[in-house]
């Protein structure tokens, strides 16, 4: 099943977030054929899990911290994300790894907590511009794949994998639909090189720069399984017309 992710990043207070689920929900209520997840901020995880009870759409997180607890001033654990009805965490996004200078082996240390708590990490995977320019796509996402897994090989039907080449997001230029197919179609068989017994149960989402106009173009794509979207979720009606695109 298809995964259509909202990101809301550092937006929506809890009023806001109230505001949004109430008008969403009703917009989605008969889709039963994909799966639709909201990550807002910290603050609105427990106005969206009361709102969200009953409802098919799931709740995310958009960061974590690796250690179960401890003093670790303005970090979050997974245990206290659990008890909020979280299922899914997003896990190495660009933002954080270069606005806040997140490491591939901090990013692995996320995955790991995750993966062993039983959450499902979504890995954000993607080049910068000057990386493209150089033809280093396939290599930067490998690289940031094989790091973030590693020790962690036999759980890569456990988690999904989100293509978001940093140069295409907010910048309203979403990547080709050749490029989405063949980052895509790799990622898929570098999981089949990194674990053998790789069931393919993970998906690979795109995002950078998804909107209602180009969604159900790239979820008709062969190796697309579903969508990680930034601004164009912030809008409820937006964010739906995204989910119903396909």
């Amino acid at each position: 099943m298809k995964l259509i992710a909202a990101n809301w990043k550092m937006n929506m207070t809890p009023s806001q977030t109230r505001e949004y689920v109430e008008k969403f929900l009703p917009l989605v209520e008969m889709v039963q054929d994909r799966e639709v997840l909201l990550c807002p901020p910290f603050t609105s995880l427990c106005v969206a899990q009361e709102l969200l009870r009953g409802s098919s759409v799931k709740l995310g997180a958009q960061n974590c911290y690796h250690e179960p607890k401890g003093a670790f001033t303005g970090e979050v654990s997974i245990d206290m994300l659990k008890e909020l009805g979280v299922s899914y965490v997003i896990v190495g996004h660009s933002e954080r790894r270069w606005l806040f200078g997140e490491s591939d082996e901090l990013i692995n240390k996320k995955l790991t907590a995750c993966l062993k708590a039983g959450m499902r990490p979504i890995l954000c995977v993607g080049e910068r511009l000057e990386e493209r320019e150089a033809g280093l796509t396939l290599k930067v996402v490998e690289t940031q794949i094989r790091l973030a897994l590693s020790c962690l090989e036999e759980y890569t039907d456990s988690l999904d994998i989100a293509y978001e080449p940093v140069w295409a997001i907010g910048s309203g230029n979403p990547a080709t639909p050749e490029d989405v197919q063949l980052v895509h179609a790799y990622i898929k068989d570098l999981l089949r090189d990194i674990n053998a017994k790789h069931r393919g149960e993970s998906r690979v989402l795109y995002g950078g720069s998804v909107n209602p106009t180009n969604a159900g173009d790239f979820l008709h794509m062969e190796n697309v399984e579903g969508l990680l979207v930034g601004g164009a979720s912030l809008n409820p009606e937006t964010f739906s017309q995204i989910v119903k695109s396909y």
